[in-house]
């Protein structure tokens, strides 16, 4: 039922139409509608028809107004996916602290060699500037890189050769 809900408002803004109706109706309350979108006025009733069966407008005493409660009546009937195992780790992308963990310090350390091409080569100052956007012990990330097998050097240069694909 409610995959039918949420198949019905994405459709609703996934249409040109409707989506600038409700988009003048969110920013412009009270404005002509066929003046803030520039659509012809029969255009705009059949989009305020549109959005008012799928919950996102509704017409009162005062003329028509966006429903953004439907969004949040939404996202409170979607079950809430599993955490994310990195989040423990990673704030904004950067990694809080390297986990003493062997265990976790290889999730860690395969989600980092992610960025890594396979069959790229990569000098050292470039794995550097890679790594350092995840954590500022650079070259203590490196060596558990190259330690664990996730990455392979010789020479200065390194390439990708473990963690998932």
């Amino acid at each position: 039922m409610i995959d039918k809900h949420i198949s019905r408002v994405l459709g609703l803004l996934g249409q040109d139409d409707t989506l600038r109706v409700l988009a003048g109706l969110v920013l412009r309350p009270g404005e002509p509608l066929d003046k803030v979108t520039g659509l012809d006025p029969d255009v705009v009733g059949k989009a305020l028809d549109r959005l008012e069966r799928g919950g996102l407008a509704v017409r009162d005493e005062d003329g028509w107004r966006a429903r953004p409660e439907t969004f949040r009546d939404l996202l409170r009937t979607i079950p809430s996916a599993p955490a994310d195992p990195m989040d423990a780790f990673l704030v904004d992308g950067r990694l809080v602290s390297i986990p003493s963990k062997r265990a976790k310090r290889l999730m860690v350390l395969d989600y980092i060699a992610q960025v890594f091409e396979i069959g790229v080569r990569y000098p050292e100052k470039e794995v550097d500037v890679a790594l350092r956007a995840f954590h500022d012990d650079y070259a203590a990330l490196r060596r558990y890189l190259v330690d664990e097998g996730f990455l392979t050097r010789e020479a200065n240069v390194y390439w990708r050769s473990g963690g998932t694909v």
